[in-house]
């Protein structure tokens, strides 16, 4: 009815602006039959001016028109995306923040028919909503929330069979060199690292094998390394391989995977999709509805998903991701290209920075660099009292929160990775990682230059130069090294026992 009414409105309303208009074109027509009977002169400068007054008109007229084409939503901007997500959901009471469906089952038409849901590990409107949103940010056809980063990845690793090979990096997530290591090989499957700066090494592994999947993270998690997304997507193809990448510390807001070439996009939800620090989760999209139907298989058959209610979080944190990541990377600019001039500082890895080697490529392949980078001092001790001295930079694993952090990945994030194959590697016990909230970039600097100064002054530039201090701090991180090692084993044995 309201439909009815509104068309009958908009009906009369229209007819009253074409009445209005002949009734103005007739009163014009007089004019001008009233002004041709009298004599008159119109010089041609007069007449050229009333010619461009035609064709401004004309113009105006025509770009009217252009309005009346309503824009396509696959050509609107990542931020308008964001805060108009695309979803098939209704609500019937047209509520401006999504319902959150926080409920196992839903009752059913009849006891022989069946519902659009019926069991929230099968599908959920609020899940629906968020991977909807999630499809259209990412320009893919189909995706999907899982209850953290690694159950999404795991479900990757679904996708390859026994007596297959995967090709990763050699600089990759603590957790998901883990789950390549030691828990993909136990099914059979072939595991192969590489350093994927080397196209030519990694076209080796490619073709060495029966390789059916590439996984690769660009940048790399810690070092901030690039990797050439398009080229290695081109080689993978060659071989009839799928490609995953790990797009957690670009977003879509920054990076789009999907057309680079890439079958599959993974984005931690932990990170900068919630945003808050207060959810768990992961996401893949991908390209191809058959693709799309063997990781649903997956997500549902393993009970994979992500609850309605996290779900609920991450779709808040979509609606102000833009305006976060943007506020975070201007922050670790001005850290970045601080420590890039310290004399302490041995090394920034920050594709923001245009001497890092990896600046022009990831700006072929991204709008942004981001609000993670790390640093190196050469000093374990030094880099430890940075870390634990900072005020404003919470120690502590993860990335993508509106608070700073600042961590040591050797002894957090990347403890897993055995030591001699992290130095293999070259991933240095003195590395610092950090995540930039969004505080005043100022306090940040400041609280940064107190942490150095204290640094500076308990280890003392001749200590560190004479290396005596460097020695005895790596005898004993060694040693916690191995206390935590022998931890996660006694871990991951109580886990298999059971």
């Amino acid at each position: 009815m309201s439909l009815s009414l509104s068309s009958t409105a908009a009906s009369r309303a229209a007819n009253s602006k074409h009445s209005s208009s002949r009734e103005q074109r007739q009163r014009q027509g007089a004019t001008a039959r009233d002004a041709s009977s009298k004599p008159s002169r119109v010089s041609a400068a007069s007449a050229r001016m009333h010619g461009a007054r035609a064709n401004d008109a004309m113009r105006t007229h025509a770009s009217v028109d252009d309005d009346l084409t309503p824009m396509d939503p696959k050509d609107w901007k990542i931020a308008t995306k964001l805060a108009h997500p695309k979803s098939t959901v209704r609500d019937i009471y047209g509520a401006s923040s999504p319902p959150l469906y926080q409920t196992a089952t839903f009752a059913q038409p009849s006891a022989t028919e069946n519902g659009p849901y019926d069991y929230t590990r099968s599908g959920n409107p609020t899940r629906d909503h968020l991977e909807q949103a999630m499809a259209s940010l990412e320009n893919a056809d189909r995706a999907f929330a899982f209850s953290s980063g690694m159950s999404a990845l795991m479900c990757v690793t679904r996708l390859v069979n026994a007596g297959e090979r995967i090709v990763t990096g050699d600089d990759i997530y603590g957790g998901t060199s883990r789950l390549l290591a030691q828990v993909v090989p136990k099914v059979g499957i072939e595991v192969v690292n590489v350093d994927m700066n080397d196209l030519e090494a990694v076209r080796a592994a490619i073709n060495g094998g029966n390789t059916t999947m590439v996984m690769m993270e660009s940048p790399t998690n810690p070092r901030l390394q690039v990797i050439d997304i398009k080229a290695i997507c081109d080689m993978a193809h060659e071989k009839n391989a799928l490609v995953c990448v790990d797009n957690s510390i670009m977003c879509p807001t920054f990076q789009a995977p999907l057309a680079l070439g890439a079958d599959i996009s993974m984005t931690s939800a932990t990170k900068f999709i919630a945003g808050h620090s207060d959810v768990t989760g992961g996401l893949l999209a991908c390209r191809g509805e058959e693709l799309g139907k063997r990781i649903y298989f997956h997500q549902n058959a393993e009970g994979l998903h992500l609850g309605p209610f996290d779900c609920w979080l991450a779709l808040r944190g979509l609606k102000t991701m833009q305006l976060r990541m943007e506020r975070q990377q201007q922050n670790a600019m001005k850290l970045a290209t601080w420590l890039e001039s310290h004399p302490r500082v041995k090394r920034v890895n920050y594709p923001g920075l245009k001497a890092n080697a990896g600046h022009d490529l990831h700006f072929k392949q991204a709008t942004g660099a981001g609000s993670i980078f790390s640093f190196t001092t050469g000093d374990v001790e030094f880099s430890k009292i940075v870390v634990e001295e900072t005020r404003l930079h919470k120690i502590t694993v993860s990335f993508g929160g509106t608070t700073s952090l600042i961590s040591l990945p050797c002894f957090m994030s990347h403890a897993s990775i055995p030591a001699e194959v992290r130095a293999a590697r070259g991933l240095p016990d003195d590395l610092v990682r950090i995540s930039c909230g969004i505080e005043d970039a100022e306090d940040l600097l400041a609280d940064l230059k107190y942490a150095f100064a204290v640094a500076e002054r308990q280890v003392g530039a001749g200590k560190s130069a004479s290396g005596h201090a460097v020695d005895a701090a790596n005898t004993v991180y060694a040693s916690r090294e191995e206390e935590l090692l022998a931890r996660i084993a006694d871990l991951e044995a109580k886990l298999q026992a059971k």
